[in-house]
């Protein structure tokens, strides 16, 4: 077999395993198990590292989503069991990373590159943005899925009042903290897989350590900005009947905070186009 179909005959097997196993659980209903596919062979195919991180994310967060369901189901006017996401979901979370990765592949073909501005410029900000996309894509759900469950007062960011759990762009302190520890585990990933899969220099491979405390950074950062428009662009309000806070305004609701003019899919979509876009900068200056 040629050794170039070697790579994306793995990813469609991989990934044919994890979006039915995904399905059967119900972290993806069925068009979220068929962008999941598409989504994760793609991102397998054209690197080991880019894969990593994208199912680091997938099984980190599907797995939080279901720590607490009771508590949640309680809290979440929107709740599904298992947190079953769709393929807008699907691609609201991964959907810049995608477009990146496939540059990438124009670029570089299936070839592993270290993050070195001196070798590549591009390449290096489209990888730091991939590194980015997802250190903010687990930072905000470690965030949200770890501080629903804390028993801190939320605050909202732009006015650091206390507001019901629930409510968009309330932080606690064990949110922001899951936030870096989220954007760190993504750094780890694609530092450890990249230790296996790249023949970089012995400084320039030293360097890439760096990804862990720029990720980490990424995570933080990507959540608070999540967190600032869902404050200012994403309605919240509680509804008296159903005793919860919810995203849409209506008779029984009194506003809390922000404009009607975004969803919770927008919103996470611009959080990650724009800490996708910082990370891709930074990774310039600092490789």
């Amino acid at each position: 077999m040629d050794s170039h179909l070697i790579q994306p005959l793995i990813a469609f097997l991989i990934s044919t395993f994890v979006a039915a196993r995904a399905y059967r659980r119900k972290s993806l209903d069925f068009s979220g198990a068929i962008a999941g596919l598409a989504v994760m062979t793609l991102h397998i195919a054209v690197g080991y590292r880019y894969g990593a991180v994208l199912l680091v994310f997938f099984f980190t967060s599907s797995k939080l989503t279901k720590v607490g369901e009771d508590k949640k189901r309680r809290v979440d006017p929107e709740f599904k069991e298992g947190g079953q996401r769709n393929w807008i979901q699907v691609l609201s979370n991964a959907g810049i990373s995608s477009v990146l990765v496939v540059v990438l592949w124009t670029l570089t073909g299936l070839e592993d590159k270290c993050l070195d501005s001196k070798e590549s410029v591009l390449v290096t900000a489209l990888m730091g943005g991939v590194i980015g996309h997802y250190a903010c894509c687990n930072g905000d759900t470690w965030s949200s899925e770890l501080g629903i469950l804390s028993d801190d007062q939320p605050r909202l960011i732009t006015t650091f009042k206390p507001v019901r759990k629930g409510t968009n762009g309330g932080v606690t302190k064990a949110g922001l903290l899951a936030a870096a520890a989220a954007g760190s585990v993504i750094g780890l990933a694609f530092v450890l897989v990249g230790f296996l899969t790249t023949k970089c220099t012995y400084d320039v491979a030293l360097k890439q350590l760096f990804v862990i405390p720029l990720s980490t950074i990424a995570g933080l950062f990507g959540s608070v900005i999540d967190s600032l428009l869902g404050a200012t662009l994403q309605f919240s309000g509680f509804c008296t009947v159903r005793n919860k806070v919810v995203g849409k305004p209506g008779p029984t609701v009194k506003k809390i905070s922000g404009l009607n003019f975004l969803d919770n899919n927008a919103v996470n979509a611009v959080s990650i186009l724009i800490t996708t876009i910082i990370t891709s900068i930074a990774c310039i200056y600092v490789f």
